[in-house]
């Protein structure tokens, strides 16, 4: 039995149809444009130039030091136990302050989730710390509520015998972990109260009927389904916290020695306080290729969730 093939169009007419679609698809990225080029100048242009400074032995207090030295900048930065020491403290902090932030924003966007008198209040002074700005906030936890003589924690622990502790000296990163948990509780809290939010209210009635406690929904039912509303939260989180500078400038500035001092700490100390750029510049670009490898991770592991989902 013979079959008879669809009609194909002639050479000329499918090389119109091509011209045509990509004319189409360039008057869609037109308007586009500008803001590519314009976030290039800003990002990429910079970051070049950085690559560049990291090739160079060049400190600002000694004219005519300026030499090219390849990768020796990479080399002595790998090698200097203050740069891995900061490194850990940069893990430590943004790890801490991740899960903390997350686990504190789960319970929130959970109480949150339910119906009572006055929600809508209460979610909006939930929010208010993370509206204050970070240096205000910084300043706030110092004074405030670390000080040994007048701070609020002191006072409270005054009757357990604790009340004469000087936190941001004897805890600076932990003082640090603190400020920064409190500033972004909320940030969690909202990302997640949108996953509960989003749930199908079917599937936790259908539980209810099956007789499972609350307990086993949430973690049987409810977890699963914030999984990539975690996910998310944990990789902005991270982003933004690893950037840290505002908290540790104003509380700690890095001390005592380098105990609370991250990554964009001891850049900033070895720039404009040691005028070492070929060196700040090699552990800027260091920083800034390893935040991306894990953020490459990360969207992978986010965008493969979505796929197993959707399917």
């Amino acid at each position: 039995m013979a079959t008879t093939s669809a009609p194909t169009a002639p050479p000329q007419v499918r090389a119109e149809e091509k011209k045509v679609k990509r004319s189409e698809g360039w008057s869609r990225r037109a308007p586009l444009m500008p803001a590519l080029v314009f976030a290039i100048i800003v990002t990429q242009l910079p970051f070049l130039l950085t690559l560049w400074y990291s090739l160079q032995s060049w400190n600002l207090v000694r004219p005519g030091s300026e030499q090219f030295v390849g990768l020796q900048n990479y080399v002595d930065v790998f090698s200097d136990s203050t740069f891995r020491s900061t490194a850990l403290n940069t893990i430590v902090l943004t790890g801490g302050c991740v899960v903390i932030a997350l686990l504190l924003g789960l319970g929130l966007a959970v109480l949150l989730d339910r119906e009572f008198a006055g929600r809508g209040v209460v979610r909006t002074l939930l929010i208010t710390p993370f509206l204050i700005m970070p240096v205000a906030g910084a300043l706030l936890w110092k004074y405030m509520m670390f000080d040994p003589v007048y701070g609020i924690i002191n006072f409270v622990l005054a009757p357990f015998g604790a009340g004469e502790t000087d936190w941001v000296t004897t805890f600076p990163l932990g003082s640090v972990i603190v400020a920064l948990v409190w500033q972004w509780t909320p940030f969690m809290m909202l990302l997640l109260l949108a996953g509960l939010q989003a749930q199908p209210k079917d599937v936790l009635e259908a539980a209810q009927v099956d007789g499972a406690t609350r307990w086993r929904t949430f973690v049987f039912v409810t977890l699963p389904h914030l999984r990539r509303y975690i996910e998310l939260a944990v990789l902005l989180g991270a982003i933004y916290i690893v950037n840290t500078f505002d908290q540790i400038y104003m509380m700690t500035q890095g001390g005592p020695g380098t105990a609370s001092a991250n990554l964009p700490f001891y850049i900033y100390q070895r720039a404009f306080l040691g005028f070492d750029v070929g060196q700040a510049a090699a552990m800027g670009v260091v920083v800034v290729v390893g935040t991306i490898i894990v953020s490459t991770l990360a969207l992978r592991l986010i965008f493969k969730s979505f796929e197993v989902e959707e399917s």
